[in-house]
């Protein structure tokens, strides 16, 4: 062959593997699951259904999709999970619960949603978000083997359920000792409650969210959610309103579960006299924090194969409410019941060390301070205002606002106006205006619905003040835009991000963009 030639041929063979490389990247990987997502008629069919009594077929959706990547439902038993539900916290309650267990020398895998920056920060192996390459490689995977299975054209996943199909096979691959499996909408009909077996359950405060779907009173919410419970496991909630608590003692005594209710977190002890700073100190995140322990040490004292047998309890009971003191009843080493009270080093390190993004944190940045909080419901907003106001730093202050789905912006907003901000900024809760395919946060709901529903929460913060002159409202196609107004101002100021995890997330992605790789 002539040096020519053989310059061609190597030219050839690098051109292939480039685009062999870019047909199994990670970017590929997003631009093929952004394609699966739901548009807003087969949203807006859904909602039909279920206003119509129509039967979902989620579990056994799943169920065909999971076998068709080679995960039949006996294979699917074998991953232990602890799945959790529940209207506020169960992102934060989660991650805690599994950096407790990590401590404990357990490898976790912690399945999520919605992603902040990243669609991959949904997936974590060992508290670590998996990074692209590993990504990549389970996604064509998966995708390519329900890709080859289609009974027709378009018999794919939708987004979420892709997601879920795609961490079940991931955590049965990667051999984790737990899962933990955060759901994403309700919890009876969710995608993730596919699973059979569940040693722990785990329900959080209760509230009104999804309306559309999970029906319009707390009762139907709290039903919705104790659907995760299984017979057997150990569910454990916070103290819920007397309505909702009375349908988990219904639901859990109907699948012959325990029902524990966790103590608030001041009752604990802890090991060797030591105390703890909880990363952010607000009465919900105790609560959240007391559920999460719990979860992590039913699910060692379930586990055959746990380092700490000696925290199991010799007083395990079924079928009731537990988790109330009773001298008779107090069991070895801090566990009374189903309760550990007593607290061991690894667990007070797991909760200290635990990081989540985008709830309650603070970013400081030269020209602001930013607040981001992913509040999206009205109990959720009246904490975050409180939140807020305790810690904000200067006179001056702006607000960055939008809420998504079917969410009511008037419930949102009026726990807000107890803030008198500068500015009010109402922003689709995208980072910047061109978003492609290839992008973690390209949506394909048109612009402008995005925009009208800005328009609207406008003018409905218009109306709840009155037209106040103490503040300027603004609408803005994106963040960046946003916050680019506010750098103008050469003042220090506070800046609260909130209405929407979404917004949260696009707001990261400029101010903090590192972190998906944390």
């Amino acid at each position: 062959m002539t040096s020519v030639g053989l310059c061609r041929t190597l030219l050839v063979c690098k051109i292939h593997k480039r685009m062999s490389s870019s047909k199994f990247s990670y970017e590929e990987a997003v631009k093929k699951l952004n394609l699966l997502q739901s548009n807003k008629s087969t949203i807006a069919q859904i909602r039909r259904d279920i206003k119509l009594g129509q039967k979902c077929t989620n579990i056994e959706d799943m169920e065909k999709y999971l076998a068709r990547t080679g995960v039949s439902l006996s294979a699917l038993d074998k991953l232990s999970v602890i799945h959790v539900a529940g209207t506020k916290g169960k992102g934060s309650t989660s991650a805690m619960c599994e950096s407790v267990l990590r401590r404990h020398g357990y490898r976790t895998g912690f399945y999520s949603s919605p992603h902040l920056i990243e669609v991959r920060e949904r997936i974590r192996l060992d508290g670590s978000i998996v990074n692209k390459d590993t990504f990549a490689k389970h996604f064509h995977e998966v995708y390519d083997r329900l890709y080859a299975t289609q009974s027709y054209e378009g018999d794919m996943p939708k987004y979420f359920a892709f997601l879920t199909v795609l961490a079940y096979n991931v955590f049965l691959k990667e051999k984790v000792d737990v899962a933990i499996v955060e759901v994403g909408i309700g919890g009876i009909v969710d995608y993730t409650n596919v699973l059979r077996k569940v040693p722990v359950v785990g329900i959080t405060a209760l509230g009104l969210d999804h309306t559309s779907i999970l029906g319009n009173t707390l009762p139907e919410i709290a039903e919705a959610k104790a659907g995760i419970m299984k017979r057997d496991c150990e569910a454990y909630t916070v103290p819920q309103p007397p309505d909702a608590m009375e349908v988990l003692q219904r639901v859990a005594k109907n699948v012959q579960c325990s029902l524990n209710i966790v103590p608030e977190y001041k009752s604990y002890t802890f090991q060797n006299g030591l105390k703890l700073k909880l990363p952010v100190d607000i009465d919900a995140y105790r609560m959240n924090a007391s559920l999460a322990v719990q979860l992590a040490h039913a699910w060692m004292r379930k586990n055959t194969k746990s380092p700490i047998d000696n925290l199991k309890s010799t007083n395990i009971t079924h079928g009731g409410v537990e988790g109330k003191e009773s001298k008779q009843n107090v069991a070895m080493n801090g566990v009374v019941e189903n309760i550990i009270t007593k607290l061991p080093n690894e667990t007070i390190k797991g909760l200290s060390n635990c990081k989540w993004p985008g709830r309650y944190q603070i970013v400081e940045t030269e020209h602001s301070t930013f607040y981001l909080d992913g509040a999206h419901t009205k109990e959720s907003m009246e904490i975050c205002v409180k939140w807020f106001k305790d810690n904000n730093r200067y006179n001056e202050k702006h607000l960055i606002f939008s809420s998504t789905g079917d969410r009511d912006a008037e419930i949102l907003l009026k726990p807000l106006t107890d803030v008198v901000f500068k500015m009010v900024h109402f922003v689709i809760p995208t980072a910047f205006k061109e978003m492609s395919q290839k992008n973690d946060n390209y949506s394909i709901i048109e612009h402008r619905d995005l925009i009208a529903r800005c328009n609207k929460s406008a003018e409905i913060w218009n109306r709840l003040q009155k037209i106040s002159k103490n503040n300027k409202v603004m609408v803005f196609e994106c963040v960046s835009d946003a916050i680019s107004y506010i750098k103008e101002s050469e003042e220090n100021k506070s800046v609260l991000i909130t209405g929407s995890l979404h917004l949260v997330g696009a707001s990261l992605s400029i101010i903090n963009s590192n972190l998906s790789e944390e």
